[in-house]
């Protein structure tokens, strides 16, 4: 592995809400990096079609080429991402099976990956990633398993996740480990 240095992360946020909390922890990762490791938010997911085989061909829709693009030119991918109804956000799920194809050589192909984020509820949208990862994995990422920070979103009582020392500490660490992942 190495130290991550003069790499690329892609930021891949599962909510679409200008305000959500999720975007906050990803816009936290993107100002924190680490020296050497510059993250691009990929802020474009809500302008994906459902995925549809019928149009994944040479003239696939622009923001699906975009998406492609950044996630092969990507040395590794965060996703910070909620939980919907105990599992992935739909427009996540629709970014996965776009850079899941062609099959078997998608775009994230053996690329480390790490899933975060917070949600209501105790767990902190724990199923939500779990599942997140295993899709990601199905695609042809290399998912981080051990790369793990699911937050109540309680814990940030109505402010901004950087006004939470320990919370911009564990996403730093976790952007750090991600980071050491690239080889």
């Amino acid at each position: 592995m190495s130290d991550g240095l003069n790499s690329t992360v892609l930021v891949l946020v599962g909510s679409l809400r200008a305000a959500s909390i999720n975007r906050q922890l990803a816009e936290l990762a993107v100002e924190s990096a680490p020296l050497g490791v510059t993250l691009q938010l990929f802020d474009r997911l809500g302008e994906l079609p459902f995925y549809n085989e019928d149009i994944d061909n040479d003239s696939a829709p622009e923001p699906v080429v975009a998406l492609r693009d950044a996630a092969a030119a990507a040395d590794a991918v965060l996703v910070v991402t909620p939980e919907y109804n105990g599992s992935i956000p739909g427009v996540l799920k629709n970014a996965i099976d776009w850079v899941s194809r062609p099959y078997g050589s998608g775009a994230l192909k053996g690329t480390p990956l790490a899933v975060i984020g917070t949600s209501l509820g105790q767990y902190g949208g724990v199923w939500a990633h779990d599942e997140t990862r295993k899709s990601f994995g199905v695609a042809g990422a290399r998912v981080v398993d051990d790369l793990e920070l699911a937050l109540p979103s309680k814990v940030f009582d109505g402010r901004h996740p950087r006004e939470n020392a320990e919370v911009a500490a564990r996403l730093r660490d976790a952007v750090g480990k991600l980071a050491a992942e690239i080889g």
